[in-house]
């Protein structure tokens, strides 16, 4: 009777972990964005995560993102991406990047590729954190010069120079269009049309897609790798909630009577984005990295740590 009930406690144990409960989201939320392919939808909900349709008929779940640049291409204001933006952040933070974004589950199931992942220095890790804005950065000033060129009538020619990276300059060479929307695409094309053909001209026609490949694949890689490395370093997605993370209703607090850390530093060692909980306010904290998977407050044995709001 005692090895039962040890059994049916692991068993809750295991079924009740918040690990648990962000996992079984991430799949619904995945499925969701993919619903089209049970025949659902369409239906347009913009949130600031990483995915892109096969087709434009099939969206099910908007990339905030994509529309921004789209608009700005469009020398449309981008209300409803801003918003998307805006309202995410200020009432979750970056928790959709930790619990509903498409590409971070796929990160979430290549970390279990290897067993023990690299680990990044601090120096390095800080270094390479500024990254993501910087690829923020060059989205948006070439986004935003387009917008410009319309206006002062000069699209033509620059639009022009900038090719295929007019309309969306970073979705021209993201992994997550690669993997969601291009390859799907290739897929179909050489199911439904001439194979030969359909492969000629996607690989040798198209060299740019050669590009989107080996990105996609070095991205890919690298998570399996390094946990997380792609939210870490080189999302603009999570560079634009970061900045807005700081005035978050949501964050976490920390209790100084129940911590231990002169002796434990079991929430910064499980912390996925390497986040040094320790060395910050414990009333309130809303770290700009802080992607609110909550594996601090699970891995925290006196339970001094947990979600506030606001």
């Amino acid at each position: 009777m005692t090895g039962a009930k040890e059994t049916i406690f692991r068993v809750k144990r295991a079924v009740f972990r918040i690990e648990t409960a962000r996992k079984i989201t991430q799949f619904c939320c995945f499925v969701l964005f993919n619903a089209f392919i049970f025949g659902l939808g369409p239906w347009l909900i913009l949130l600031p995560v990483l995915h892109s349709p096969v087709r434009p008929d099939q969206i099910t779940g908007g990339d905030a993102f994509a529309f921004l640049q789209q608009m700005l291409h469009d020398a449309v204001f981008p209300w409803l991406p801003l918003a998307a933006f805006i309202l995410t952040a200020v009432f979750l933070g970056r928790a959709l990047c930790g619990w509903a974004c498409p590409f971070g589950f796929i990160q979430n199931l290549l970390g279990y590729v290897k067993k023990k992942h690299t680990e990044v220095s601090l120096r390095t890790h800080e270094r390479m954190i500024k990254v993501k804005y910087i690829v923020l950065a060059v989205t948006l000033f070439i986004s935003v010069t387009i917008a410009i060129s319309v206006a002062t009538g000069t699209r033509g020619s620059y639009k022009e120079a900038l090719g295929v990276f007019a309309p969306a300059p970073f979705n021209a060479l993201s992994p997550a269009d690669t993997l969601f929307a291009t390859l799907p695409r290739i897929a179909l094309d050489i199911r439904y049309a001439n194979p030969n053909t359909a492969l000629t001209d996607m690989f040798v026609v198209r060299p740019l897609l050669w590009t989107r490949l080996a990105i996609m694949t070095f991205v890919l890689i690298l998570a399996a790798y390094v946990t997380r490395s792609w939210c870490r370093y080189f999302c603009p997605h999570a560079a634009a909630l970061a900045l807005l993370n700081r005035f978050s209703f949501l964050g976490l607090k920390r209790d100084p009577l129940k911590c231990t850390k002169a002796g434990c530093r079991a929430c910064v060692e499980v912390c996925p984005m390497k986040i040094r909980i320790l060395e910050l306010p414990w009333e309130k904290f809303s770290d700009p990295e802080c992607i609110y998977c909550l594996k601090c407050v699970e891995a925290c044995t006196t339970k001094a740590i947990k979600p506030k709001f606001p």
